[in-house]
């Protein structure tokens, strides 16, 4: 292993050592050979520690199992506020309520609840919790994150599996706050469904390709430093328009673990495998796509678009 990388550790409690998304500080080379070929260790083969610009967003070193473990908990944290919220939302904008009967436009109700799910996920990804995890709160994100090589491989199921956990605990959560309206149509404990004549692999299609165009928008502010910072309102608008334009017809799901919760707690597991996969498969595509079409690297796995101090990305 290259004796920079291994000198280096990822993340610790103390924000002495690298954190994804930084450039590493460049580490004491060890004594070489004198009979090695090649570079010195610590330089690339030009002769240069490393590589220009973005690219050296690609994680540095090892990472820490408890970083693992505490950044797991903060994005089941931030997937049970997510899923509560909208379990929450939904109950009371298309549910029994003043507003559903001021509102009664199915279109307009998707409006509102497009909107207040757009900056409740901005306000996520800015958070305390999300500066320091990334804010993902979506398995698909996690998953373009760790293609476009700035997020941990091995980090990738532990954030998986607690995203997933907290959609599920945030609904029981919900419907345990609201009663049995919550369980019953229309709000069916916020599971979506398509629109009719819509099939399973129909829907996987829309449900990609919806995701792969999210994947390269956001892939390319987080690849440009002026644009990062702009990155969670990106995020907030693209999922709330999906949810208001595409509510009627696929559900505008674009989130795994936003399904992923209602359905298990409703029953309602039609489309489940599409609404699950179909992200997952978006973000393969897009981030390769990505790669096809530009050499700018991204420049942090955070969906904030800033170092976990706040502090911009250059």
């Amino acid at each position: 292993m290259h004796a920079r990388y291994r000198a280096l550790s990822y993340e610790s409690e103390s924000e002495s050592e690298p954190v994804i998304g930084t450039r590493p500080k460049r580490a004491t080379p060890m004594p070489r050979s004198p009979h090695a070929r090649g570079p010195a260790s610590g330089g690339s083969a030009s002769g240069r520690s490393g590589s220009a610009g973005p690219a050296s967003a690609t994680p540095a070193g090892p990472i820490a199992p408890k970083v693992i473990l505490r950044n797991s908990l903060l994005e089941f944290l931030l997937a049970l506020v997510l899923l509560f919220t909208v379990t929450t939302i939904v109950r009371w904008v298309s549910g029994p309520s003043p507003v559903s009967s001021a509102v009664p436009s199915i279109n307009l109700q998707l409006l509102i609840v497009g909107g207040a799910v757009g900056v409740l996920l901005s306000g996520l990804i800015v958070s305390p919790a999300g500066r320091v995890s990334g804010g993902h709160v979506n398995p698909a994100i996690t998953l373009t994150m760790w293609r476009f090589g700035v997020f941990h491989g091995v980090a990738v199921v532990p954030y998986i599996a607690a995203q997933l956990a907290g959609s599920f605990l945030g609904v029981l959560i919900a419907r345990a706050a609201w009663g049995d309206v919550v369980d019953g149509p229309p709000v069916n404990d916020a599971a979506l469904r398509p629109g009719p004549g819509w099939s399973d692999l129909a829907l996987f299609g829309a449900e990609g390709a919806s995701f792969g165009v999210i994947v390269l928008l956001v892939g390319w502010f987080l690849s440009v430093p002026r644009l990062a910072r702009f990155a969670p309102g990106l995020v907030g608008l693209l999922v709330g328009t999906a949810i208001a334009t595409l509510g009627t017809i696929t559900g505008g799901c674009v989130n795994p673990a936003r399904q992923f919760g209602p359905a298990l707690v409703s029953g309602h597991l039609d489309f489940l495998w599409a609404y699950l996969l179909a992200p997952m498969a978006g973000a393969i595509a897009a981030t390769a796509l990505h790669g096809l079409v530009t050499r700018r690297r991204l420049l942090t796995h955070r969906l904030c678009g800033t170092h976990r101090d706040g502090s911009h990305m250059s």
